[in-house]
C-alpha cells in the first residue's frame, strides 16, 4: 500500500531536491520487509542512491537499515549480509536477538531473598491488611525487564561499524543521521545524532532504540535508560522534514489487519483473529495503535510541511503473511524480503501517475526496464556477490567515495544560480567508479 502526500507548495528550486529517509520498526521481520521495499524502490528509481541522502531517521529495527545505508552499507551488501550469508562485509547469525537476558534475569534474582523477608515481615507486622494485588506489584520487581540480551546486538553493530571503513560515531559520517530513542523515566523523546546527542556510539544508540519493553532490557546511557523510540512516535518522518528534506521516502512493515479485506481477495484467513488468541489480539491492538498515531502524523505533515513530498510504503491490509509470520521468526526472512520486494514494485506500477510526477520535481525518474519486468525478483540483482577487499582497501574505497562526494557538493553549490534542470536528477559523482553488476 502507497501512502502520498504530495507537496501543495513545492518550493521553486535551483538546486538538487534534498531527500531524507525514515524507517519504523517492526522487529527483525519488519526490518527484512523494510530492507526488501528500500531495495526494490532504489532499483525501480533512477536517480536514487540511497547511501547518498541528506537525511536518514530510524527507529528501533530500521534504525540498522538506515544506519547502515547513512555509513555506504547499500541495499545489496546488506541482502547479502542480512539474506544470503554471502557478504564479506559480516556475518549475521539470527540468533544474536534472541539471546536469553541472563545478567538481568541474575540482577534480578539477587533481590529476590531480601525481597521476600521484607513481604513476609509486612504481612507478619499487619496479617489484617494483607492484599494480593499489592504484594503482587510489590514481587512484579522481582520480574526481568526484557526477555532477551541486547548487548549481543550491540557487539555485533559496533562490528559492523568498525571496520572495512566504515564509523560507528555520528560525527563522523558525510550525512545526517537519526536515531530515535524514548528516556523511560520522562517518556520525551531523543534523537540520538542531534547536538548534544551525537557523542553516544551509533551502535548503542541503535541498540536503545530497539529495547522494545518485555523482550529487551532499558539501555544505560550515562545516568539515564532508554527504550524503543516507536513508544513515541510510529514513524518520526518530522524530523527529516525538520531538516529541510523536500522529499521523504517513508517505510512503516506493521499495519492493522483486515479480515474482510483478506477474505474478499480470496486470501486464506481465519474467520476471526480471536482464533489467534492472545498473541493475534496483541498484534492487531499494537499496530492499530501505530497506524493512528501514524495516519494522524500524514495529516500534520501536510499541515506544517506544505512544500515537501512524503512517500509512504506500507504492507496492504489483507497481506496475511505480513500479519501472520511471528517478528521474530527468521526463518521466513528471505520469503519475506523477497515478498516486501515484489509488492513494492506492484505499488509503483499501480500508482505510476501520482508518483511519477513528485520524482519528476525532486529530480528522480522511473527505471523503465525494471518496472516493466514484472518476474523481476530481488535474487536478480544479487547474484554477483562483490570481490571481498582487505580492510585497508575498503577503507581508500570508503574515502575515494567521501572526496567524490565533497566534489559533487561543491559543484552543486557552485550551480546554484543557475536555472533549475528538468531532466532526472544525476547520482553523485561519487558513485560514478564502476560499479559491480549487481549495482548496475
Amino acid at each position: 500500500m502507497l501512502v502520498v502526500q504530495a507537496a501543495s507548495k513545492p518550493r521553486k528550486r535551483t538546486t538538487r531536491a534534498r531527500i531524507g529517509l525514515a524507517v519504523a520498526g517492526g522487529g527483525p521481520i519488519g526490518g527484512m520487509y523494510e530492507l526488501g521495499a528500500l531495495r526494490a524502490i532504489e532499483e525501480a528509481v533512477t536517480g536514487l542512491d540511497l547511501t547518498d541522502l541528506d537525511v536518514y531517521v530510524g527507529v528501533s529495527s530500521g534504525a540498522f537499515l538506515a544506519a547502515g545505508l547513512a555509513n555506504l552499507l547499500d541495499t545489496a551488501e546488506m541482502c547479502r549480509i542480512f539474506l544470503t550469508g554471502q557478504s564479506d562485509q559480516a556475518r549475521f547469525h539470527p540468533e544474536v536477538f534472541v539471546r536469553p537476558a541472563m545478567f538481568e534475569y541474575l540482577r534480578r534474582a539477587i533481590h529476590m531473598p531480601r525481597m521476600i523477608v521484607d513481604w513476609v515481615g509486612a504481612v507478619a507486622r499487619n496479617p489484617l491488611e494483607f492484599n494480593v494485588s499489592d504484594s503482587l506489584m510489590r514481587l512484579g520487581s522481582l520480574l526481568p525487564t526484557g526477555l532477551f540480551d541486547n548487548g549481543a546486538i550491540e557487539s555485533f553493530l559496533r562490528e559492523m561499524f568498525t571496520t572495512h571503513g566504515r564509523s560507528n560515531d555520528f560525527r563522523e559520517l558525510q550525512r545526517r543521521l537519526y536515531v530515535i530513542a524514548v528516556e523511560l523515566d520522562s517518556g520525551r523523546e531523543v534523537r540520538f545524532g542531534a547536538p548534544g546527542h551525537d557523542d553516544v556510539p551509533i551502535s548503542v544508540a541503535i541498540e536503545a532504540s530497539a529495547a522494545l519493553p518485555g523482550l529487551y532490557p532499558p539501555v544505560k546511557i550515562g545516568s539515564k535508560y532508554y527504550v524503543d523510540g516507536a513508544l513515541q512516535r510510529t514513524l518520526h518522518a518530522s524530523v527529516a522534514l525538520d531538516q529541510g528534506a523536500d522529499l521523504v521516502i517513508g517505510i512503516n512493515p506493521l499495519v492493522p489487519f483486515d479480515a474482510a479485506q483478506a477474505h474478499a481477495s480470496g486470501a486464506a484467513a481465519p474467520g476471526s483473529l480471536i482464533e489467534g488468541g492472545l498473541p493475534a489480539v496483541l498484534s492487531q491492538t499494537f499496530r492499530t495503535m501505530l497506524q493512528s498515531r501514524m495516519q494522524a502524523s500524514v495529516s500534520r505533515y501536510a499541515r506544517h510541511y506544505d512544500s515537501a513530498d512524503v512517500v509512504l510504503f506500507e504492507p496492504n491490509a489483507d497481506d496475511v503473511k505480513m500479519f501472520f509470520t511471528n517478528v521474530f521468526s527468521y526463518a521466513n526472512r528471505q520469503q519475506v524480503a523477497e515478498h516486501a520486494y515484489r509488492s513494492t514494485l506492484a505499488d509503483l506500477r499501480a500508482r505510476r501517475e501520482v508518483i511519477e510526477p513528485i520524482l519528476q520535481r525532486n529530480g528522480l525518474a522511473f527505471d523503465e526496464a525494471v518496472m516493466s519486468d514484472t518476474h523481476r525478483t530481488l535474487h536478480d540483482g544479487l547474484a554477483q556477490p562483490r570481490p571481498a577487499g582487505s580492510p585497508t582497501t575498503s577503507r581508500l574505497r570508503y574515502a575515494l567515495d567521501e572526496l567524490d562526494g565533497l566534489i559533487e557538493k561543491g559543484r552543486a553549490a557552485s550551480r546554484q544560480t543557475r536555472p533549475q534542470r528538468s531532466e532526472p536528477r544525476k547520482p553523485a559523482r561519487r558513485r560514478a567508479r564502476k560499479k559491480p553488476a549487481d549495482e548496475s
